[in-house]
């Protein structure tokens, strides 16, 4: 392979203008799976681990909305742990500071669901989850089953972290997977482009928010 001084915002930039890359498509009917999107992630005036931006916020809220208008499911989800860390497993011991992974509490504000987020608390699910997957040890799989669904679309953070391993665990559980680029977001720029293009690579279709909109005002039911 030959070197390339090119950023990984710029290999993602030539990878959307090529075009190239075959898709996977939408499916026949799509969950959307909205990761972490927890104050810890996304408060930034209050926390150093935060990177959300309000557009994210809104697009994503856009999003659900148009999944509801479709009569389609919609998965929220956080992470927490116990004020013990006793279920945080080896994955929170990797450091000790404040803002460690197993120092988001159950019940903490670290853990609340940013509050610009629009869930209806009748029909939307909240899952809590405590690995980088949402689909390791709950119950988004069966979920899916019930619901009839054969693809996700994921939001949410980070998209080198939680995001990624939720695309990888659909992929390898077989269903289609569709990431909109404006609503995933990082801590910094090079890992979340870096990750946008192995996704779009090997792992999902990596479209536009605008263009997942669009498809499912096209959509209905079988």
């Amino acid at each position: 392979m030959e070197p390339t001084n090119k950023t990984a915002k710029q290999l993602y930039e030539e990878l959307k203008q090529r075009g190239a890359t075959a898709q996977f498509g939408y499916g026949r009917k799509p969950m959307l799976v909205n990761v972490d999107l927890q104050r810890c992630y996304t408060d930034t005036d209050t926390f150093t681990t935060a990177y959300g931006t309000q557009a994210q916020i809104d697009h994503v809220n856009e999003l659900a909305q148009c999944f509801r208008d479709k009569q389609l499911p919609v998965v929220w989800t956080y992470v927490a742990y116990l004020e013990s860390a006793a279920d945080c497993g080896v994955w929170g011991t990797r450091t000790d500071t404040p803002d460690s992974l197993q120092n988001v509490k159950i019940g903490s504000e670290r853990a609340e669901l940013d509050q610009r987020l629009v869930i209806d608390a009748e029909k939307d699910v909240i899952i809590h989850k405590r690995m980088p997957s949402v689909f390791h040890e709950t119950h988004l799989r069966s979920l899916m089953t019930w619901h009839g669904c054969d693809s996700i679309v994921v939001t949410g953070g980070s998209t080198s972290g939680c995001v990624r391993a939720t695309v990888v665990d659909g992929l390898s559980n077989g269903f289609r997977v569709i990431v909109p680029e404006e609503c995933v977001a990082d801590r910094y720029e090079s890992p979340h482009y870096a990750n946008l293009y192995d996704m779009a690579v090997k792992y999902a279709d990596v479209r536009s928010v605008e263009e997942v909109k669009a498809w499912l005002r096209t959509y209905s039911a079988a």
